[in-house]
């Protein structure tokens, strides 16, 4: 069996201090959580699998990804580096993996012109193009079309968000899942809306559903809190990998220690 990866993320802004990292809960009420390349060395010297930067305000303030930051980051660094954020074409990725980035993150993009993740698919390989999935929970049973029993027993869809989470698209999170995956995506990076930054778990509904409906990867994200949230998003969530940010970066677990953990309970991890 493949071992679990566990992932940090870097959720990273620019203002007139320069590059931060920051957390906050849904996108918003952002607090300062550090530099990045500090940040990342300490993780790669921690112990994680890989790291995921994300350029969070790209997107949204119509600018690239900050190169230099990635440059940077990936001369500290010696874990697989996946960038995202800004990320809109063929130019963009090829830059992104010359300053050294291992893997590219679309999202946004790849939802206004899906044949993009077929094309960078084609050109760079599959193994280094993630579609990330930010998606919320949607009550109307009317308009999804792959409807999941929440933990409470009502049922729900799971409506495609981007920009950050600002805009809802009508797209079925599961219904895209599947398309990207058909386009040539070689992970999903997944992230509940409803769950992010709250630390109170993995949305297991939906993350079990995409990955039982997919057959590559799917990170899972949005709601750690505790060791055991990892636990129940490798088991009953059956993600491949979890991704996490401000328990990382405030130290309210340590990855060593989170990882002995699951060994502990069969979970297959490198220490």
């Amino acid at each position: 069996m493949l071992a679990k990866r566990i992932i940090p993320c870097l959720d990273v802004t620019l203002d007139e201090k320069g590059a931060r990292v920051v957390k906050g809960v849904e996108f918003v009420n952002l607090r300062d959580a550090g530099d990045p390349v500090e940040l990342a060395k300490r993780y790669d010297e921690e112990g994680a699998d890989e790291l995921v930067f994300l350029d969070i305000t790209a997107s949204a303030q119509g600018r690239k990804t900050m190169v230099d930051v990635i440059e940077r980051t990936a001369e500290e660094v010696f874990i697989p580096l996946t960038v995202g954020g800004g990320i809109k074409s063929i130019e963009d990725i090829n830059e992104m993996l010359s300053a050294g980035a291992d893997k590219v993150s679309i999202n946004t993009a790849a939802v206004k012109n899906p044949e993009f993740v077929r094309k960078a698919a084609e050109i760079f390989g599959s193994q280094c193009i993630v579609v990330a999935i930010d998606c919320r929970r949607n009550f109307d049973l009317s308009k999804g079309k792959y409807f999941v029993e929440l933990e409470d027993g009502r049922k729900a869809w799971y409506e495609v968000v981007i920009y950050g989470g600002r805009k809802p698209t009508g797209i079925d999170a599961v219904e895209w899942a599947k398309k990207v995956e058909e386009l040539g995506a070689g992970e999903i990076l997944l992230t509940s809306m409803n769950r992010d930054g709250t630390k109170i778990g993995y949305d297991i509904p939906i993350t079990r559903k995409i990955s039982e409906e997919v057959k590559i990867p799917v990170i899972a994200s949005g709601g750690a809190g505790k060791p055991e949230h990892f636990y129940e998003a490798f088991t009953a969530g059956k993600a491949d990998a979890c991704l996490a940010a401000s328990i990382f970066h405030y130290r309210e677990i340590e990855i060593e220690e989170l990882k002995r953990y699951l060994k502990e309970r069969g979970i297959p991890v490198r220490i």
